[in-house]
């Protein structure tokens, strides 16, 4: 799951009695930082955006980004770098990471083999346009093939609503992110995997999930190739 989307959730379920204050910075991309903004619901939190070159040069002059990298979040005194780092210092501190050694084992697994999946969908409007077809073709056949059988398996021998134990957990919040994800990419990735399907309504369905996948919330959308030729000039 995104960094935005991380916090988001946390925000809307996780504290509603707790102060919490972060700054995101990132840009507007779903390819930077997005696996964090789906986890805080009433927590304060702002997102700053990268909107030119020289707003990354000037935090990379100022020491602000340690890998000189976005995303970068500022949180409990720390400036934070890597997206997985900072979601599993997250989840760690809002209990989304497992009541123990072995369930935070399973996340992990389950959060790592998600995200290979959706590091291709991510570069999927990046690629050249005679390349297109068959990066799209690799998506589909790594997901239907090779990820979603897993967990659709993971659902049926587990048992349970959730992937790991008996409760939310950040693993659930990025196999829904990544499903999203992929349906953006092809609507009915999901059709021979009805436990996916119900996994996916049921989590969308928690209250505050639910909110943020409404029109107007702070979910980036998925990237435009018109979006490309900005990224790159910031970046590159």
């Amino acid at each position: 799951m995104s960094l935005p989307n991380l916090i988001y959730f946390l925000k809307n379920k996780v504290l509603q009695n707790t102060a919490f204050c972060a700054l995101i910075v990132s840009c507007k991309a779903k390819t930077c930082g997005d696996n964090t903004t789906f986890l805080l619901y009433f927590l304060q939190f702002e997102e700053c955006f990268l909107e030119t070159k020289d707003d990354l040069t000037k935090l990379q002059k100022d020491g602000s980004l340690l890998f000189q990298q976005v995303p970068m979040v500022e949180i409990d005194g720390m400036k934070m770098a890597q997206s997985r780092a900072i979601g599993n210092y997250i989840a760690a501190k809002y209990n989304l990471y497992g009541k123990d050694l072995k369930e935070r084992a399973l996340i992990d697994m389950y959060v790592e083999a998600i995200i290979d999946l959706n590091e291709l969908l991510m570069t999927h409007p990046f690629q050249p346009a005679d390349k297109k077809e068959q990066h799209f073709a690799t998506i589909v056949d790594k997901a239907t093939n090779r990820y979603f059988p897993v967990y659709e398996k993971v659902l049926k021998d587990h048992g349970q609503d959730f992937l790991v134990g008996n409760r939310f957990s950040r693993a659930d919040v990025q196999l829904l992110e990544t499903i999203l994800m992929a349906e953006e990419c092809k609507p009915d990735i999901l059709a021979k995997f009805p436990l996916l399907q119900s996994f996916k309504a049921r989590i969308s369905n928690i209250p505050t999930i639910k909110k943020f996948l409404q029109p107007g919330s702070q979910r980036k959308p998925p990237l435009q190739e018109k979006d490309v030729p900005k990224l790159m000039k910031i970046f590159h």
